[in-house]
């Protein structure tokens, strides 16, 4: 489980990553993977490049870990790479195909992928449609549906030798695609997510480090925004906040806020104390936010 409140598990066949872009200047999962390999874990002993990466955060592909969600009976929304970036250059397509036949396999989950790589997503996604085509993708996705259906390994998926995935349609339905956008300098993010085949396209503005007036919404279903928490963390206006909740209900795309962030509860008072002081150093708590800010929204869905 996890405490994220946008979703409500994690699941991560890959993990590892590299910074790109302002918003990973403080990288909570960087920041874990070192903890973790500290304490022996296996999935964090391979240390990435220190200019873009750091200790335990190469970026690794787990097969073991691939089947995970077979074992949840339970139908619920799993946030996908929460360590790492299921886009990444050196993630294969034929793992990628992997994770989609997997996804697949099991439609009572939601599955909520974000990227800050969209423009790959976009193409091997895209490339995916083509399955049975003779297409390399298609055929990487034809072949994963074979190895999950064949393989009497610990990676099986019950299933696929039936077709579910021609069943299921493309793009998955219940497989959601987002990409972080923290400013207005990457707006061109949205442009590539808008090319990307997917039940639901969202965007994550965590860590908001600006206004995004300059981003276009429009075939967006779902916007979150965050302030930044931790060590270092860089302030959020609220204006910006007010601003997406507004643009968003414009187009039709549910707002999500999910924290006004450290400085911001650091620098609030209420009642004589601190929002910190009252025990919320992250300014998650929307009892402590202004009324107007207090949305958290999903998406509509074909359910």
């Amino acid at each position: 489980m996890t405490t994220i409140e946008w979703t409500e598990q994690t699941w991560n066949p890959s993990t590892g990553c590299d910074r790109i872009s302002p918003g990973c200047d403080n990288c909570y999962a960087l920041t874990m993977a070192k903890r973790l390999k500290g304490m022996g874990s296996a999935k964090y002993q391979t240390d990435g490049d220190p200019r873009t990466s750091g200790p335990g955060f190469a970026l690794a592909t787990h097969t073991s870990a691939l089947t995970e969600p077979l074992r949840w009976k339970k139908p619920r929304k799993v946030f996908v790479n929460s360590m790492s970036d299921l886009f990444h250059a050196r993630v294969p397509r034929e793992f990628l195909a992997q994770v989609f036949a997997v996804m697949a396999a099991t439609p009572q989950h939601t599955y909520q992928i974000l990227t800050k790589r969209p423009e790959r997503a976009a193409r091997i996604l895209t490339d995916l449609c083509t399955c049975g085509t003779g297409h390399p993708a298609g055929e990487h996705f034809r072949s994963s549906m074979e190895w999950a259906a064949t393989s009497h390994s610990p990676t099986y998926v019950p299933g696929l030798e039936h077709g579910i995935y021609h069943r299921s349609g493309w793009p998955l339905p219940n497989v959601w695609i987002g990409t972080s956008i923290e400013n207005n300098d990457y707006a061109r993010r949205a442009d590539a997510l808008r090319r990307t085949p997917a039940a639901v396209r969202f965007i994550s503005a965590e860590p908001l480090l600006g206004p995004l007036n300059k981003v276009s919404l429009h075939g967006i279903d779902w916007v979150i925004a965050g302030g930044e928490s931790g060590p270092g963390a860089r302030p959020l206006d609220t204006a910006w906040v007010h601003d997406l909740i507004a643009d968003s209900r414009a187009v039709g795309a549910a707002p999500f806020v999910k924290q006004l962030g450290t400085v911001w509860a650091r620098d609030m008072t209420i009642s004589g104390k601190t929002v910190a002081a009252h025990g919320d150093t992250k300014g998650g708590k929307p009892q402590y936010w202004p009324t107007e800010l207090r949305v958290r929204e999903y998406p509509k869905t074909g359910d």
